[in-house]
């Protein structure tokens, strides 16, 4: 017989589990069932030891450069691989026992297993210790995530071809490391094993890294990346993998059309995701896709059928953390009965690379795009004297507002704390700020945030500690 819940939760990750614990906080009799560890990619080979390991390879830089403050003899740094591999896992372990105490205390029940839609409002589990269970509920939370899209001649069989998972189980440091793709995991992971000390080359199909954000905020990203050694081919397509005696040369076609042979030790292949939306029983149970499998919703995370909801990186991009646990909540709280939508004016972005990178609302191309007269304040972090005292001058502050509104349409950051920082500037578009309520707000000194009140200054025309502009 099956048993009865008011929810079931498919998957555990940042969508997933946070739904299952708000809808037993709103009283629901909720089961979450997960295949493998909880907190999904996110918590184990994604945004949680990728940020401990640039830390580390964050700590390393400043270490082997604290002569410059008259710290220490500077120079090399040895990594000792094991410890660092077992402080992430330490962190990792930490955060699944919180999860799992999280979910005691909402009432949460967990099934370890995979999990099938049978039909509108039932869930078949091959569970994990043998044996099956079936679960019946009201309503059905689809939230299992997605995976890194693989090349066919870059596959992750091959032993020397890592996607981030294989990259953040630490068994080693690569001398030489390719990354086939220059977007968020490439860039993250180009400059912190670069700075850990391998010999870094990025390949990169688009004109330019990060495909989808302003390039004047990449500039000092790209510089940065030199600076530390590393290769950069934009327009440049790898095609091809042949095996060498001691590792695997990378095939790739230049944008002059001439073919670019890269020798390494390892290949990171860091393209994109796909939904994990196939084997999980959508068809049975009545679910529409996308051709490329991702699930449309209603703006509370509602597919087709009434009973199922889907949330996360299951229902397209953006791939975000933080948006899939807005959409657990949104799901949870419709599915109690109360009023809830979607309705983001804003959704940052982040991108841990160095500098940082944060963005929110819309660049300078897509406001224009949109119609606006758009004018721009901008701010660079060698002005500032936070940054200039911790020697990190590199990047700036670039607010994008409506000239005649004075409406802020969008704020991108490049630099030391850049995604900290991006929070306020998404409540300010959020609340319908216009950019003088930024210049208004006083900032702490010294700190990085007074770059954003001085860029929005400067879209003023009377920012203080910038030479003023014709405009």
């Amino acid at each position: 017989m099956a048993e009865r819940y008011d929810a079931v939760v498919i998957g555990s990750g940042p969508g997933g589990y946070v739904c299952a614990i708000r809808l037993g906080q709103l009283g629901k009799k909720v089961a979450c069932v997960e295949r493998g560890d909880l907190g999904g990619v996110c918590l184990n080979w994604g945004c949680i030891p990728s940020k401990a390991v640039i830390h580390a390879a964050e700590l390393r830089q400043e270490m082997s450069h604290a002569n410059e403050f008259g710290i220490g003899p500077g120079g090399e740094v040895p990594v000792d691989v094991d410890k660092l591999r077992t402080w992430k896992e330490g962190i990792i372990a930490k955060l699944h026992g919180g999860i799992r105490g999280l979910f005691k205390g909402a009432g949460v029940t967990l099934i370890k297993g995979s999990a099938r839609l049978s039909g509108p409002n039932s869930v078949h589990v091959e569970l994990n210790e043998g044996g099956t269970q079936d679960l019946e509920a009201e309503a059905i939370v689809v939230a299992t995530g997605g995976s890194p899209i693989e090349l066919p001649f870059l596959p992750r069989s091959h032993p020397r071809v890592w996607t981030s998972e294989e990259l953040l189980e630490l068994k080693e440091i690569p001398k030489r490391l390719a990354i086939v793709g220059g977007g968020v995991i490439g860039l993250e992971f180009g400059c912190s094993m670069a700075k850990l000390g391998s010999q870094v080359t990025i390949v990169e199909l688009l004109p330019h890294l990060m495909g989808g954000f302003d390039p004047e905020m990449l500039r000092p990203v790209t510089k940065k990346l030199k600076k530390l050694g590393a290769t950069i081919h934009t327009e440049a397509k790898a095609k091809g993998l042949e095996d060498t005696k001691d590792g695997v040369k990378l095939i790739v076609e230049g944008k002059d059309g001439k073919d670019i042979a890269i020798e390494a030790d390892r290949v990171l292949v860091s393209i994109g995701f796909k939904p994990n939306s196939r084997g999980i029983g959508l068809e049975d149970a009545g679910v529409q896709t996308t051709e490329r499998g991702f699930v449309p919703v209603d703006p509370q995370c509602r597919t087709n059928v009434p009973s199922i909801f889907a949330i996360g990186d299951l229902t397209g991009a953006p791939f975000l953390a933080h948006r899939a646990s807005k959409h657990g909540v949104v799901a949870a709280e419709a599915i109690a009965g109360k009023p809830t939508v979607c309705d983001f004016q804003a959704m940052p972005a982040g991108t841990f690379c160095d500098p940082e990178v944060g963005t929110v609302g819309l660049t300078e191309q897509e406001a224009i795009d949109a119609g606006h007269d758009v004018q721009i304040g901008r701010f660079p972090f060698a002005a500032l004297g936070r940054s200039l005292a911790q020697n990190a001058p590199e990047g700036m502050v670039k607010v994008i507002g409506d000239k005649q509104s004075g409406l802020l349409l969008g704020v991108q950051i490049t630099g030391p704390r850049a995604n900290d920082m991006i929070a306020e500037a998404a409540l300010a578009i959020e609340m319908g700020a216009q950019v003088e309520d930024l210049a208004l707000t006083v900032h702490t000194h010294p700190t990085f945030s007074e770059g954003l009140m001085e860029a929005a200054e400067d879209f003023l025309g009377h920012a203080i500690h910038v030479t003023r502009r014709k405009r």
